[in-house]
Parts: C-alpha cells; sequence; structure tokens
C-alpha cells in the first residue's frame, strides 16, 4: 500500500486504523494531541516525522514538536494564549474602572439577606456612561452593553434594589398581639381613670 505521496505504508497499517488514529487525533488539542502524535509516529511510523506526515496526513512541524515534547519531558507552550485577544476595558483604563468603581460604590446597596457577597446598583449603564463622560472619560468609555458587562464583572448586578421584605408570621406574632393590645388597653382604663 501507497500513502498520498507514493511512500510507501507500514504493512501493519490498514485504511481502517488509520483513519481512526486520524478521527483520534482530531478529537485532541494542544499539548495531548502533540503527545498522541508522537506516541503513532513512534509506534507506526518508527519515529519519522515525514512519514508521519505522509501516512497520517499530520503536519510534521507538530509530530516534531511532539517528539521533542516527549523526548525532554517539557511542555512547549505557545504565545499566543497569552497575547491573543483583547485586553479588558478595566485593564486597558485603570483610572476610568477606578472611577467606575466608585460610582457605582455610591448607588449600590448589599444584597438584604447578606447571602451573597454581591452588591446590587440602581445605577444603569447609560447613567454611569453619563457620568463617566461628565468626569472627564470622554473617549475611554464603552457603549451600553459594554459597560453592562464591565459592572458585572465588577460584581455589580444591575438590578433594582430590593426593598426589606417584611418577615413571615411567625407561631409567636398572635401572642405579641395579644401583648399590644392588653398594653393598650391598660393605658386606655388608666387614662380614663385619671380624668
Amino acid at each position: 500500500m501507497q500513502g498520498s505521496t507514493g511512500e510507501e505504508v507500514p504493512q501493519n497499517l490498514s485504511e481502517d486504523l488509520i483513519e481512526d488514529v486520524r478521527l483520534a487525533a482530531s478529537k485532541m488539542s494542544g499539548a495531548k494531541r502533540r503527545a498522541f502524535l508522537a506516541e503513532m509516529t513512534l509506534k507506526y511510523c518508527a519515529g519519522n516525522a515525514r512519514r508521519a506526515e505522509t501516512v497520517f496526513g499530520w503536519g510534521r512541524e507538530t509530530v516534531e514538536v511532539g517528539l521533542g515534547e516527549r523526548r525532554t519531558g517539557l511542555v512547549c507552550y505557545g504565545a499566543q494564549r497569552g497575547r491573543s485577544g483583547r485586553r479588558r476595558w478595566e485593564h486597558e483604563r485603570p483610572e476610568a474602572a477606578a472611577a467606575l468603581v466608585r460610582l457605582a460604590e455610591a448607588h449600590g446597596q448589599q444584597d438584604p439577606s447578606f447571602r451573597s457577597s454581591l452588591a446590587y446598583t440602581r445605577l444603569t449603564a447609560k447613567q454611569a456612561i453619563t457620568a463617566l463622560r461628565a468626569q472627564g472619560f470622554e473617549q475611554e468609555v464603552p457603549g451600553p452593553s459594554g459597560m453592562a458587562k464591565v459592572l458585572n464583572r465588577l460584581g455589580y448586578r444591575l438590578r433594582k434594589v430590593v426593598k426589606a421584605k417584611p418577615q413571615k408570621k411567625i407561631a409567636q406574632t398572635d401572642a405579641i398581639f395579644e401583648n399590644i393590645k392588653k398594653k393598650i388597653n391598660k393605658r386606655s382604663i388608666r387614662a380614663r381613670l385619671h380624668d
């Protein structure tokens, strides 16, 4: 049997096995995938990255990195994780973020049940944008949906402030009201006697 470039494929590999190994490799990523590629290259291609490229269709550079990781025991990490994506607004503009926190604290309220550390705020995203622009942060302010996300990341939930709810009726409630009625009756009797 010959591979896609005409190179001889090892005898112990059937087309089904090659497809299964390709499928397994496609389900992995990163260091796990490279370790798998290295193992299969050692097992079926005698450690030859070019042959693994021919037989399995993998990039030989990736296979070589996997073989090197296996040989040294050191895992290679790419810089794309640390340098990819956009930095968050709070990190790019710390002065504006500090002003936003002060503003949200002024409009905030702790959860009445004290069950969580989340603070609720009456401050809407539009109000926050207007207030920050009034403080001189013209260019640094995101749009309304972005500001709502920033407030959520900072721990402020954009909800109406919950009023303190009265407790439900407890077993002693009737007894308490009876005592109050008795005291009121005693006072009214004393007031009539003194008149």
